[in-house]
């Protein structure tokens, strides 16, 4: 009779941030971290909402995200040029345990028929809810070659 062997399998945990780091914030990843060292990241209460569709409105977001904690705001994402919203939103939560549950139940979810993507942010300035691509919506948007209506359409190359 042969044996089965199991090897040990850790579950990934959901509520906690990605390795992605913003070039532009100024803070790096440690070798062997499992989290940023950087302060406002650890305790940030403020969570990056991404893969939105174009036409997702405040009161989705709301409605959504209001049942892991009370919001104490949404700040959409908005094309540089035209102002209309570009594909993602900030969520700031009263307290971490709040984030960190949306984290755990939001994240890979489908809102206005599009999974969406969440992660720890280490909160909102004034002028990060503008698109930094060149077209002046997301970087991401400029570099699809697909259909996407929820995303206005095929991409907005920019040549460079």
């Amino acid at each position: 009779m042969s044996r089965t062997r199991y090897s040990d399998h850790s579950a990934t945990r959901l509520d906690v941030p990605s390795s992605y780091v913003d070039k532009k914030s100024g803070r790096e990843r440690n070798e062997g971290e499992s989290e940023p060292s950087h302060k406002a990241l650890q305790d940030s209460t403020t969570l990056y909402v991404g893969n939105l569709s174009f036409y997702t409105t405040e009161e989705q977001i709301m409605e959504l995200f209001s049942k892991c904690g009370e919001l104490k705001r949404i700040i959409m994402g908005l094309d540089r040029f035209t102002r209309t919203p570009c594909g993602f939103c900030f969520v700031e939560y009263y307290t971490r345990e709040d984030a960190l549950d949306c984290m755990k139940y939001i994240n890979q979810t489908k809102l206005d028929e599009r999974i969406v993507r969440t992660d720890i942010d280490p909160g909102f300035k004034e002028g990060r809810q503008y698109g930094r691509g060149r077209s002046g919506g997301q970087v991401r948007d400029e570099f699809r070659d697909d259909y996407d209506p929820a995303r206005g359409g095929y991409g907005r190359r920019v040549d460079r």
